[in-house]
């Protein structure tokens, strides 16, 4: 049932993304789990502390965080399993974790700003990355979306999914509040290194699988997309993934460059601080506009090949029950 719940899930949330008037009203999920993660670092986390006491403090934050999580997902699941086709609320709740539609507007907000201007474009992007956007030249503004885009795939669509479809409702709230919690406190500077710990550890761990599906997601999407390497994708993931200081996010970035012939990564500013990060792929650097709308395609098409996916799985499971 979970893999019915999740190609329905799917098919709503690309078209209808999360309404912004309920945002407005009673905001998104992921920001009640930003406000409780607030909420406990203001109590526990006291600069003070050793390095111990604060990584157990951040262990204390992550297991209150998820198990408030799963006690509030469980009584849900608990009610809508206990009326007729309850399941259909299980659909409804499921769509705000994943960030299909959000993820591909807020990308190609960037290529129409940076067709515009320069400025724009800079401006635009600075809304997804947490880099300089004024270092940025035009290719370094393509190359920050596209990197986005690539490991938002994974994480924000790919490793959701992946956690619904294994343990159901409780599986992609779970994950999310891993996820928030990482992209919160899970950081290797000074206030977080050990704070963050375990948010970043756990994090790792829940998108070790998705992450690397989402190689073989984007793999198959190359097929149906015209000057897309489904080879280079594989072979440039393969070789260059590991270079990354993430054991997951090199593997989306380098399967979008290989099959695309563009070359992502390098060095970055953060803070006016230059980061030397290595590159992904060997191809084209001096991306423009029109370069993020190509991998826009490369996008779509993986999440069509991934709603298929699921969805042939949901009839065969319909017509076998």
């Amino acid at each position: 049932m979970n893999f019915v719940i999740a190609a329905l899930a799917l098919i709503i949330e690309r078209r209808l993304g999360y309404p912004q008037q309920l945002v407005s009203s009673i905001g998104h999920p992921v920001m009640w789990f930003g406000k409780l993660i607030d909420f406990m670092e203001r109590g526990v986390d006291k600069r003070e502390r050793t390095p111990r006491q604060r990584r157990d403090a951040g262990i204390f934050t992550l297991a209150v965080l998820l198990l408030v999580a799963l006690a509030v997902t469980l009584l849900v699941q608990q009610v809508t399993r206990s009326v007729p086709q309850g399941w259909i609320l299980e659909v409804l709740l499921a769509t705000p974790f994943l960030a299909q539609k959000e993820l591909g507007r807020a990308v190609h907000a960037v290529a129409d700003a940076l067709q515009s201007s320069l400025a724009e474009g800079r401006e635009a992007v600075s809304e997804i990355v947490g880099r300089d956007p004024q270092a940025l030249d035009e290719a370094g503004v393509s190359r920050a979306a596209i990197e986005t885009l690539a490991e938002s795939t994974s994480d924000g669509v790919i490793a959701p999914l992946f956690w619904l479809l294994v343990l159901g409702l409780p599986g992609i709230v779970l994950y999310k509040a891993i996820n928030t919690a990482d992209s919160m406190i899970g950081h290797l500077n000074e206030r977080y290194r050990h704070y963050g710990w375990a948010a970043a550890k756990l994090d790792d761990l829940v998108n070790w699988i998705p992450a690397r599906l989402t190689l073989v997601l984007v793999t198959m999407a190359c097929f149906f997309v015209p000057h897309a390497s489904p080879g280079m994708a594989w072979t440039t993931a393969r070789r260059d993934a590991r270079k990354h200081a993430s054991p997951n996010s090199g593997w989306p970035e380098a399967a979008f460059a290989g099959a695309l012939g563009f070359s992502l990564g390098g060095p970055r500013s953060y803070d006016g601080e230059i980061v030397d990060l290595p590159a992904f792929g060997t191809g084209k650097r001096a991306l423009v506009y029109s370069d993020i709308l190509r991998a826009l395609v490369l996008y779509r098409m993986t999440l069509n090949v991934t709603l298929a996916l699921t969805a042939a799985i949901a009839i065969l499971w319909l017509i076998a029950a």
